[in-house]
């Protein structure tokens, strides 16, 4: 009995952290002053070191950009990535591709964090003195669970006036890869961009 009860807690305290795998916004800004109307053409740039993961999460968010309407264009396939050292011919690739927006992504860090918990189970019915029943007791199951947070910094900025429109902080949950993370990803951003009428909703 005491066995089924200890599976029962673990399996909801998995089924608590596997809930939690998600994206969420953390903070968010946007410039009032900007009246530049919905962008049509948005280039994805991720910012990171490694090559492979910078090219899937920029074709994936395109991809995504271009099922919610807007022209997504991945970063890799219109700038160099020699132009990526300099500011002049970033910003001379960035505006050849004729895109209103520049997204620019970046992992700020991965933190690891511990979460300690504790469940009252119910025991097992025993025999007391005398042949009486006692029973069910309760005991405390402790919990120690470990997970990372990833935090992603997105900033969207008018190519024409180099002006940043937009920004946000998110944070996911037990991240998995960058294949299967950024689609939800680019759904949470591409619905706050709607929302705020930067991109047709």
């Amino acid at each position: 009995m005491k066995t089924l009860y200890h599976v029962i807690a673990l399996g909801l305290a998995a089924s608590i952290l596997a809930g939690c795998q998600s994206t969420s916004i953390k903070s968010a800004w946007f410039d009032p002053g900007y009246f530049g109307g919905a962008m049509k053409k948005i280039v994805v740039v991720g910012v990171s070191s490694n090559v492979a993961n910078r090219r899937v999460f920029e074709d994936i968010f395109a991809q995504k950009l271009r099922a919610a309407g807007v022209d997504g264009i991945a970063g890799y396939t219109v700038i160099p990535d020699d132009a990526c050292a300099a500011e002049a011919p970033f910003s001379g690739a960035v505006e050849k591709s004729g895109a209103q927006g520049a997204l620019m992504v970046r992992l700020l860090g991965v933190d690891t964090k511990t979460q300690v918990s504790t469940t009252m189970v119910s025991g097992a019915f025993g025999w007391g003195p005398y042949g009486g029943l006692y029973g069910p007791g309760w005991y405390p199951v402790t919990e120690v669970n470990q997970y990372d947070v990833a935090t992603v910094e997105a900033s969207l900025y008018d190519v024409k006036t180099r002006r940043l429109v937009w920004a946000a902080t998110t944070e996911t949950f037990t991240p998995n890869s960058v294949a299967q993370e950024t689609p939800g990803y680019a759904d949470l951003i591409i619905k706050q961009l709607a929302a705020r009428g930067i991109i047709a909703p």
